[in-house]
């Protein structure tokens, strides 16, 4: 049964609750869900439910399209002038002997140690501190773009570069007009958090506001950037706290079309301020995904972070809304298992992420930063590859 007959054969159950059909019927008349419409998916959904409207939408968006692309992180510190209570990863400047601070020279060597490997893209993004400047961002982006021309460069949070620009003086649109002279393409999603102050001042109190976050990616906008969104869900946050988020982001959406991709990021309970908080389970992940698929639905990309929430849960996110996996990784990030990820050396071949893709019956497709195709996997088979493994998903009766 394909996804349309499935969410029509799900409209004419008898049984389901009547608002829910109503959001159904939305969904397949592609009319836009409301605030409360959202608020409804997160209390009333069951996951076999969310799961059918989010597959839906990823089908007709995308058909069995997944995307990953071959990537590598540097993160030029871990120390911070910001205290973010959930956050394993950082380390406050009193305590920097524990953590690492490089320089645009140290930054290089990485870039060059891929000089014989295929990536197309460096993603940037790591703590606060007053030396890593407006200067040495600007020297890194320049030496960077004339020693490797074509690799993508997406550096930066809102957090990074709100702090940058007021040390230098500048306005948002004309700090990242400066720094997209000396190379900068692109911008990543982080440091959204949860927007609604309710939550973000308990949790990240000290850090841009949302609308500081907000306005730095419209700046990036209109200077013609293409950028990414995230929300850190399943902490103290309320399900009307994720709509709001996801509302904010959708009426940035509206009016500048600059987003690609939105990424829910979930939060994980090692090693920092809140780790009483448990985390919540794999259900609510995939409903989580699911919601947001069906929220955004002027974002063309959900995207999940498999060395964040595991290899098999990426895999089972693709029947709930998601058509990206990101990349190869190289073990080139700490971020998310100094947090307790289950990936403690995140890295996967290009050969393990399509197989990862196909054996639940995606077609993979290897992605530049802007979605262009650089290789169609569809039909190639590696040596050795094992045979396609299926999982068993909810089914709605």
């Amino acid at each position: 049964m394909d996804a349309t007959k499935k969410l029509e054969f799900l409209i004419q159950d008898k049984n389901l609750d009547t608002d829910l059909r109503h959001i159904a019927q939305k969904v397949l008349q592609s009319e836009r869900i409301s605030f409360d419409e959202g608020v409804l998916l997160y209390e009333k959904g069951e996951l076999g439910y969310l799961g059918v409207l989010a597959n839906y939408i990823r089908e007709k968006k995308h058909g069995d399209r997944t995307y990953f692309n071959r990537n590598f992180h540097i993160e030029p510190t871990n120390v911070c002038v910001y205290d973010c209570k959930f956050c394993a990863y950082s380390r406050m400047i009193k305590e920097r002997e524990q953590g690492w601070e490089m320089d645009v020279d140290g930054m290089m060597d990485i870039v060059k140690s891929y000089d014989d490997e295929p990536v197309t893209e460096v993603h940037i993004t790591g703590g606060v501190v007053p030396k890593q400047n407006l200067d040495f961002y600007a020297e890194f982006f320049k030496r960077c773009k004339t020693h490797r021309p074509d690799l993508h460069i997406k550096g930066l949070t809102p957090v990074e570069y709100y702090y940058i620009f007021k040390k230098a003086k500048l306005s948002h649109y004309d700090g990242l007009k400066y720094l997209q002279s000396c190379g900068l393409d692109s911008m990543p999603g982080g440091g959204a958090e949860i927007f609604h102050p309710e939550v973000r001042e308990k949790i990240a109190g000290d850090k841009c506001t949302a609308e500081q976050w907000l306005d730095i990616h419209e700046q990036a906008h209109k200077l013609g950037m293409r950028t990414n969104a995230t929300m850190l869900y399943g902490h103290i946050e309320e399900f009307w706290h994720r709509i709001d988020h996801m509302e904010r982001l959708r009426q940035l959406q509206d009016k500048t079309g600059g987003f690609q991709t939105f990424i829910p990021l979930k939060f994980r309970n090692q090693g920092h301020q809140m780790s009483d908080v448990p985390e919540v389970s794999v259900i609510e992940d995939l409903r989580n995904y699911a919601v947001a698929r069906i929220y955004m639905d002027n974002f063309d990309h959900i995207k999940a972070y498999w060395a964040m929430i595991s290899r098999d849960t990426a895999q089972l996110s693709l029947a709930f809304g998601v058509n990206d996996i990101d990349g190869t990784l190289d073990d080139t990030t700490k971020i998310y298992s100094m947090a307790g990820a289950e990936e403690q050396h995140p890295g996967m071949s290009t050969q393990q992420l399509v197989e990862l893709i196909k054996n639940v019956g995606r077609h993979p497709i290897e992605r530049d930063t802007l979605y262009g195709v650089v290789t169609d996997y569809k039909d190639v088979v590696f040596e050795g590859t094992s045979k396609p493994k299926y999982y068993a998903l909810p089914v709605v009766e």
